[in-house]
């Protein structure tokens, strides 16, 4: 028996010493939690405040429930797929990225017209209500199954010297970026990465399991001048994948020195 002695709400003192199990490794990732009979026992509770503990354990992240085979410790192993943000170019002046050929498309692309937030204005440097176009994609990779949703969105004033742009909107980043090389961009790239908790339909989208946070990657394609020309959004669970960077380094700019 665990004689629960710290401040709080009874299913909370219980969630916390269950936690403190899981950290000393008692109760190992992957692993199974004890029944509810069995925690009932250890602690002395009652049903309902164990399964209050569970459910405060659960929406931290620390347990899963697998529907017909009870409550497991999440386990922290390795994520499942590793993205490669870097882009490359061949000799024939293609553009190629590492995960490109990676995932399959689990649906039809979704073409669309649309309007800048605030969010997207701030990093397409546009107004609010600025017209787009957007296209979404649903992405698999066959290897481990994990799910990613992408966007790209291109401002209408983008493709008025690119018709062929404003023609097929859902052309994959790779061939967007060819179509604004050849009208004489000459392109490159900044990227931000956050993580906040899904909204609804971006965790049925993923099948993400309880309290998983996404990673939300925001890519920028700038032109010669530094415009914004196109952003695309990369989401996917948090414990599915991590990102890889190549980091070289940048050529100081000489200081001036006065006379």
């Amino acid at each position: 028996m665990t004689e629960i002695q710290r401040p709080g709400a009874l299913y909370q003192q219980v969630a916390a010493a269950i936690r403190d199990a899981i950290v000393k490794g008692e109760f190992a990732p992957g692993a199974p939690l004890p029944s509810e009979a069995q925690l009932i026992e250890r602690y002395k509770v009652s049903r309902p405040t164990v399964r209050n503990a569970v459910a405060a354990l659960r929406a931290e992240g620390l347990i899963e429930v697998r529907h017909g085979k009870g409550s497991f410790v999440r386990s922290d192993g390795q994520p499942a797929v590793t993205l490669e943000r870097r882009i490359s170019r061949t000799s024939d002046g293609r553009f190629v990225m590492p995960n490109g050929a990676v995932w399959d498309e689990a649906e039809e692309p979704t073409p669309y017209r649309t309007h800048t937030t605030k969010a997207t204005g701030r990093l397409l440097e546009l107004g609010e209500e600025e017209a787009l176009f957007g296209c979404d994609r649903l992405l698999t990779d066959p290897a481990t199954g994990t799910r990613a949703m992408h966007r790209t969105l291109i401002p209408f004033e983008v493709t008025e010297g690119i018709p062929t742009l404003a023609e097929t909107p859902d052309r994959r980043p790779a061939s967007i970026y060819g179509l604004l090389t050849q009208a004489g961009h000459k392109l490159w790239w900044s990227e931000t990465v956050r993580a906040h908790m899904p909204l609804p339909d971006e965790r049925t989208a993923l099948q993400l399991r309880d309290a998983t946070p996404i990673l939300h990657l925001s890519r920028v394609t700038h032109g010669t001048s530094g415009r914004p020309l196109i952003l695309e959004e990369l989401r996917v669970g948090a414990d599915r994948a991590e990102v890889a960077y190549r980091i070289t380094a940048d050529k100081e700019t000489a200081r001036r020195t006065s006379a």
